[in-house]
C-alpha cells in the first residue's frame, strides 16, 4: 500500500463493456509502453516458450504484496513495477496474448488483463475478482483461455473445503464490513466446494515433470485449511532439463527462475501438498 502512496494515479473510464475504473500511475503506463517494445520479436510457434520469453523479461521486478488493494472500490490495478506471484502471472499471461494478437495498445491490454483477472471477464466489485486461484484456472478454462492439464499429467482428485476467506474476513479490508461481498465470497467458496480438485501429488512431480511444458501455469497446493492455493508461478524447462518455477518469489522477493528444480524446491515448502498444472491455450 505505502507503494501506492507515492505515486499519482490515474483513473481512466471505459464506457462499453469493460471496467469503468483503471488505476494506472504514470510511471506505470511508461512502463506499459516499454514493455511492448522489449516483447516485441519474442513471439514463437510455441505459445509456452513465448510465455516464458516474456515472463523472463521481469526478471528481479520486485515481489510486493497486495498490489489491487487499492481505494475503497475495486478497480482494474496496472501495476509493472511491483507484483505478487497472481498478478505476475495474469501479467505475462496478457502480454503473450497481446503479442500473439499483434496488439500493442493499452485499450486492448486492459481488456485483456480483466478478462484474466475478473469471473467470466467482468469486473464487477471485488467479489468478481478471481480470488482462489483454483477458480481463476476453472474460470479461465471456461473462458477458453487456458486449460487445466493437471489429471492429464497424473494428478488425482481429491475433496477439501474452501473456505479460508470467509473465515478470516478480518484479513480482507472489503469483507471485514462489507455484507454483500462477504456473502458473494461465500458463493465462490460454495462453488468450489461442489467441485472436485485434481492436484498432482509432491511425491509424483519428479516422475511426471517430463509431462510439464515450458509456459505451463504452476500453482501449489496446500494442506493449509480452507485454502487451494498458497503461490502460483510458470514452468520453465532450463539448461539442466528440469522444470523450474518462474515466479515473483517471497523469498528472494523479487521475479526470478528458482534456483532448485520445481519438484525439489517445493519440498522445501510447509505444508505443501503437490500443484495444479494449467496450460495457455
Amino acid at each position: 500500500m505505502r507503494h501506492y502512496q507515492t505515486l499519482i494515479l490515474l483513473v481512466t473510464c471505459f464506457q462499453i463493456g469493460f471496467a469503468q475504473d483503471i488505476v494506472c500511475s504514470l510511471k506505470d503506463r511508461q512502463a506499459f509502453e516499454d514493455k511492448t517494445i522489449e516483447i516485441d520479436g519474442l513471439l514463437e510457434d510455441n505459445f509456452g516458450k513465448t510465455i516464458v520469453a516474456v515472463g523472463k523479461t521481469f526478471l528481479e521486478t520486485p515481489y510486493v504484496a497486495k498490489t489491487l488493494e487499492v481505494g475503497e472500490t475495486e478497480s482494474l490495478v496496472i501495476n509493472l513495477h511491483g507484483l505478487d506471484c497472481t498478478t505476475y502471472v495474469e501479467n505475462v499471461l496478457a502480454f503473450s496474448l497481446l503479442l500473439r494478437e499483434g496488439k500493442s495498445d493499452f485499450d486492448t491490454f486492459t481488456e485483456t488483463l480483466e478478462r484474466i483477472r475478473y469471473k467470466d471477464g467482468n469486473l464487477d466489485g471485488y467479489a468478481s475478482r478471481l480470488h482462489y486461484f483454483s477458480e481463476w484456472i476453472a474460470n479461465n478454462e471456461a473462458k477458453g483461455v487456458l486449460k487445466d492439464v493437471t489429471s492429464e499429467i497424473g494428478g488425482t482428485e481429491i475433496t477439501k473445503e474452501i473456505n479460508f476467506m470467509s473465515t478470516h474476513r478480518e484479513l480482507y479490508p472489503f469483507l471485514k464490513e462489507d455484507e454483500e461481498n462477504f456473502k458473494k465470497i461465500q458463493v465462490s467458496e460454495e462453488y468450489l466446494n461442489n467441485q472436485a480438485l485434481c492436484i498432482l501429488p509432491q511425491d509424483q512431480i519428479e516422475a511426471n515433470e517430463h509431462l510439464i511444458r515450458s509456459g505451463d501455469i504452476i500453482a501449489l497446493t496446500t494442506a493449509v485449511d480452507g485454502l487451494d492455493i498458497t503461490h502460483t508461478g510458470i514452468a520453465t524447462r532450463e539448461k539442466d532439463g528440469r522444470i523450474h518455477l518462474l515466479h515473483a518469489s517471497t523469498g528472494s522477493m523479487q521475479v526470478e527462475v528458482s534456483k532448485r528444480p520445481l519438484a525439489d524446491y517445493l519440498k522445501g515448502i510447509k505444508k505443501n501438498t503437490g500443484i495444479m498444472v494449467a496450460r495457455p491455450l
